[in-house]
């Protein structure tokens, strides 16, 4: 599989089967993916995989919290801003419709829709879970280092022939998580991973992306906007810039 082929069929996958996932293989994906941008070469991510009887029981504790109807813990992060604006506010809209219409759970259906947003927390049944940690003293540019390393592991992982499912949700009951953990104070949990292979009979959703033109321009030379397509063909090989697009020139000395 190369590195095109991963990022088109890496989603997130809510549906495993309980096949177990061989260490070795965990161990080599992570491995790999230390190799991921890091500035300063911190490395900020702190990580921690649960199989076997510990995930088992962190299910179980969490579980007993959602079944009792406990909202969770005090957030230490926000996980959107308070008030999206567009296009973002519909972005995150037209997913959610999508995810939803895949399970077969219709608009209206609150405790259907609360029982999907429960699956997070038995990893949708996959038998691994990534936990990633940062310091609490990181800045934003660290929390982007560990965005980087957790897309790494997931290319890596569809190059084992697995799938991933990034989950924030584990953060919302953090203190459940630190019991089975156990984690240094100083680290403040960000995300959860499932891991595992995909259930072939789980109905997949696979959420739509904005149109290049809407998040990306080329820039044709020094302070110019040009043609988006334009430029696109050019770096796909298909104009004058051949594989590998326009350099732009250096401003002139004042």
């Amino acid at each position: 599989m190369d590195v095109y082929e991963a990022v088109a069929s890496r989603r997130a996958v809510r549906g495993f089967t309980d096949e177990p996932v061989p260490r070795e293989v965990l161990e080599r994906v992570l491995h790999a993916a230390a190799r991921s941008p890091s500035g300063g070469n911190l490395q900020p991510w702190n990580t921690y995989v649960l199989t076997g009887a510990p995930l088992a029981e962190l299910k179980k504790r969490v579980a007993e919290r959602v079944a009792s109807g406990d909202p969770g813990d005090e957030r230490e992060y926000a996980m959107y801003p308070p008030e999206l604006e567009s296009p973002y506010r519909e972005r995150r809209a037209a997913a959610a419709e999508q995810r939803y219409a895949a399970l077969g759970v219709p608009r209206g259906d609150e405790r259907a829709r609360a029982r999907a947003v429960a699956a997070n927390w038995d990893c949708f049944g996959a038998p691994a879970l990534l936990l990633c940690y940062l310091d609490r003293r990181m800045g934003r540019a660290q929390w982007a280092d560990a965005g980087m390393y957790l897309q790494t592991v997931m290319l890596l992982l569809r190059a084992e022939g697995l799938h991933s499912c990034a989950q924030m949700a584990w953060s919302v009951y953090r203190a459940t998580v630190a019991e089975v953990v156990s984690p240094p104070e100083r680290l403040i949990l960000f995300c959860g991973m499932s891991i595992g292979f995909e259930d072939a009979s789980a109905r997949p959703a696979r959420t739509d992306r904005a149109p290049l033109a809407e998040t990306v321009t080329f820039l044709t030379g020094w302070g110019d906007r040009g043609d988006q397509a334009g430029e696109a063909r050019a770096v796909h090989g298909r104009g004058p810039g051949r594989g590998r697009g326009h350099v732009c020139p250096l401003p002139p000395p004042h």
